[in-house]
């Protein structure tokens, strides 16, 4: 079974850290991870990927190449990897903006146990993107995120609970959500505090 937390750990470094924050010259470590994918590495297929998306060091972005990494890791079944895809869709990097793959491959990611792909169903869902707004659904899928402590969904469940919109109105547990989240230097989090 993957480890959802290294992955996460994966994705936060290369999708979240500032690629100048980096002081070596990273064309070997991109060579190496290349050899991998190349020889069929799904874990290292994904990683490309993400190099590609972001652009890395000296490589720089290139949203068709990152579509072509992560297909080849998805394939293998790398929820990382179909989560990078669903976000590509949803935003429309470097394919047209398919709000239903985007939803297909969230889903599947989701059911994996990646939580970045939970809270974006949960946002497909609040919003009514790809699939009719439903916030029972938005509900059970940013609870997932936040269990496994992602801060926008502590934030957005936060908001569901201040205001009871689909649940209950609970101002306490609306609070406990946005401390959490505030910890973490989530805004809604923040601005649920005051």
């Amino acid at each position: 079974m993957l480890k959802i937390s290294f992955y996460i750990a994966v994705l936060v470094f290369f999708l979240i850290i500032p690629m100048a924050v980096l002081s070596q010259d990273n064309t070997e470590s991109f060579k190496k991870t290349y050899r991998k994918a190349e020889a069929g590495d799904a874990e290292a297929q994904c990683s490309l990927g993400l190099m590609y998306v972001r652009g890395y060091g000296s490589i720089p972005q290139d949203y068709k190449e990152a579509f072509k990494w992560f297909s080849k890791s998805a394939e293998q079944g790398h929820p990382i990897a179909k989560g990078s895809l669903g976000e590509m869709y949803l935003k429309g990097h470097g394919v047209p903006q398919d709000y239903k793959k985007a939803f297909k491959l969230f889903s599947i990611s989701a059911e994996q146990g990646f939580s970045i792909a939970q809270r974006q169903l949960g946002w497909m869902y609040i919003n009514g993107r790809g699939v009719p707004q439903d916030n029972k659904e938005a509900l059970k899928w940013f609870s997932k995120a936040a269990e496994q402590g992602d801060a926008y969904s502590q934030g957005r469940l936060g908001m569901l609970y201040y205001w009871g919109d689909g649940v209950p109105q609970d101002y306490k547990k609306a609070f406990k959500l946005f401390s959490k989240a505030a910890e973490q230097g989530e805004e809604a989090g923040q601005f649920g505090l005051g």
